[in-house]
């Protein structure tokens, strides 16, 4: 019997950075996670214990915080493609670069309708993501969004779904809806306003989530999902996940109260988890 190296890659994960940009006058101030992934000639590394085509993970971490000064001053999607640049072109037994970022959002503080120049409150839950992977053929962008808190109080129904002995949900045409929001879409070129398109994009998702009338998680995922790709060309497909955050009326006959589906208790566990991606179709030739 035979036995050999399967797939392998190597890099290092959660480089945690930091960047003030100083403009006249105020500042900005950003903060990103990287990982990075290579993909190459490393069989030997691990058959015979030979590390001279390893890029020590180290000397990968202190790339990251020395390329930040001149290319972390725009978009993270931006970042990630000078970083895989900088990899695969210094490196020839690199065959790929994976680059994974995830962006802690901050906003300035604002007083009496002015913006402090230095100050700065976190963005609560939501990040912003990117994922670019290069190769000798080129690379290749993914944008995203994670943590982001979505909630309605109405338009939102369950019902039609298969019963059988164990099922006790009552159905219903009028629930809470809520979800923790991940998203990550892939664009069609590298060559883009990826900063108009990640609010662009964004503003779709929260617009057609508030407005659509929904009958399932599912129902409202692929309107969101089709909405996205019919306002974006540039957008080739994209892949969402809407855990449904559970908020149960309380039944409030007990104490001599009408249930008018106003009192709800939130539960964090356990919670469905609905996953789907919508992409375009092909037309035939």
């Amino acid at each position: 019997m035979r036995i050999k190296l399967g797939a392998n890659t190597y890099g290092k994960n959660a480089v945690n950075l930091s960047r003030i940009i100083r403009h006249e006058g105020h500042h900005e101030f950003r903060q990103v996670s990287v990982s990075v992934a290579l993909t190459g000639d490393f069989d030997t590394a691990h058959t015979e214990g030979d590390n001279s085509l390893i890029l020590p993970t180290d000397t990968q971490k202190n790339t990251v915080y020395a390329l930040a000064r001149e290319h972390f001053t725009g978009t993270v999607e931006a970042f990630g493609l000078a970083l895989t640049q900088h990899f695969l072109s210094r490196n020839p037994q690199v065959t790929q670069v994976r680059i994974e970022l995830v962006e802690h959002l901050w906003q300035r503080m604002a007083f009496d309708g002015v913006a402090h120049a230095h100050a700065f409150t976190g963005g609560g839950s939501e990040k912003r993501t990117a994922v670019v992977t290069r190769t000798a053929g080129g690379a290749r962008v993914q944008a995203g969004l994670k943590g982001l808190m979505l909630l309605k109080t109405t338009d939102s129904a369950f019902f039609g779904y298969p019963k059988d002995e164990f099922t006790v949900l009552p159905e219903t045409t009028d629930r809470i809806l809520a979800t923790e929001c991940e998203a990550s879409w892939a664009y069609a070129s590298t060559e883009l306003d990826f900063e108009a398109l990640h609010r662009r994009v964004r503003q779709s998702l929260l617009r057609t989530f508030s407005e659509h009338n929904s009958l399932s998680v599912q129902h409202t995922l692929y309107a969101i999902g089709e909405k996205i790709l019919q306002d974006n060309e540039e957008v080739k497909e994209i892949s969402l996940v809407m855990p449904n955050k559970h908020h149960i009326p309380f039944n409030l006959e007990p104490f001599g109260q009408a249930n008018t589906n106003e009192i709800f208790v939130a539960t964090d566990a356990p919670f469905g988890y609905i996953t789907g991606t919508v992409t375009r179709e092909e037309e035939a030739s």
